[in-house]
């Protein structure tokens, strides 16, 4: 396996970022069973020494930890980094709607003009940074009409503190309005081999009118990685415990699935996880996937998947894999 890092813009921000994405909820420790603060630093350093410059965040994930973190990891190397973070999950006011609890506070949904401008200068401070290259609306708040919320970005977009604008966990009518107003670069949803929806109601859209698409849990919280077999045990806070998507069931079909597309991966010198990953972004309308990491084997084990280009008879063989091994996924 060879080649360079594949890049692509964001919609028509002109902000240019490898197509394969480093999430950081898991690094944020919250629902993963804590985080490592050294291994997490080498895991977002060692994806930016291996090209991969697209690093996502959020301020949800562990309360402004993973943001902490990430602007640790790239003190000194700002430029090598296109950042994406989020706001409307908040916990220093109680406007909009309760969300969930976190460390005995409540998060809520909200996006308000002056909730968004709170926020921003908190995520700056977090990453030690004067812009964001992407800013994500994380999840949408019933509350604020999505025109309000635009204009807010924009005005921060006129005053340099963000370059390019995004919303996440959006349906169709909301993807609408948010188009709209002619603002929008990106979406980022959840998309993966047993998570296609979006197929039919959002990239359409995103499509025909240029706006870049990211996919979060491209590995599906790491099932189709080719590493979590029948007899994995998960403890602590690890969301995946009691989570129905893991059942024993589920996870001797995942490992049927990668056996059964070994031999694509073979072909290429790649992983399991690495061509999944490079399948996904060669669906229609997926711009990048984003795959979490929490130590550097790790990361550069996602970062090798933009440099891995499959072949049409390639993706055949592997859509022939998810339709036998894949199909009739409970959870």
């Amino acid at each position: 396996m060879s080649g360079e890092q594949l890049t692509r813009e964001i919609g028509r921000s002109d902000v240019t970022a490898s197509a394969v994405g480093l999430g950081t909820w898991a690094i944020g420790g919250w629902m993963w069973g804590g985080t490592d603060e050294a291994e997490s630093v080498a895991a977002i350093q060692a994806s930016l020494d291996a090209g991969v410059s697209l690093i996502d965040t959020a301020p949800a994930y562990g309360l402004g930890r993973s943001e902490e973190i990430v602007g640790k990891a790239i003190a000194g190397r700002r430029d090598k980094a296109v950042i994406a973070t989020k706001c409307g999950l908040v916990w220093h006011t109680q406007e909009g709607n309760h969300f969930f609890d976190q460390d005995g506070k409540p998060v809520h949904r909200y996006l308000g003009r002056a909730s968004i401008i709170h926020e921003v200068e908190q995520s700056l401070r977090r990453l030690g940074t004067d812009h964001i290259d992407l800013y994500i609306t994380h999840w949408q708040d019933a509350t604020t009409p999505i025109e309000e919320t635009v204009a807010a970005l924009e005005d921060l977009k006129r005053a340099g503190k963000i370059r390019a604008i995004g919303a996440s966990n959006v349906n169709r009518s909301e993807l609408e309005k948010y188009i709209k107003t002619g603002s929008l670069d990106a979406i980022q949803e959840r998309y993966s081999m047993i998570d296609r929806e979006i197929e039919a109601d959002l990239l359409p859209l995103t499509v025909a009118n240029g706006v870049s698409t990211l996919s979060y849990s491209s590995l599906a919280l790491g099932l189709l990685s080719g590493t979590i077999g029948p007899d994995r045990v998960f403890s602590g806070d690890d969301q995946r415990k009691d989570n129905p998507r893991f059942s024993v069931a589920n996870r001797q079909k995942a490992r049927n699935f990668a056996e059964a597309i070994r031999p694509v991966a073979e072909r290429h010198g790649a992983s399991v996880a690495q061509t999944v990953i490079a399948w996904t972004l060669r669906q229609p309308g997926v711009t990048f996937a984003l795959c979490g990491a929490r130590n550097p084997s790790q990361a550069l084990d996602n970062a090798r998947a933009g440099t891995l280009r499959l072949s049409d008879e390639d993706l055949a063989a592997i859509e022939t894999a998810v339709s036998v091994e894949l199909a009739n996924m409970d959870g």
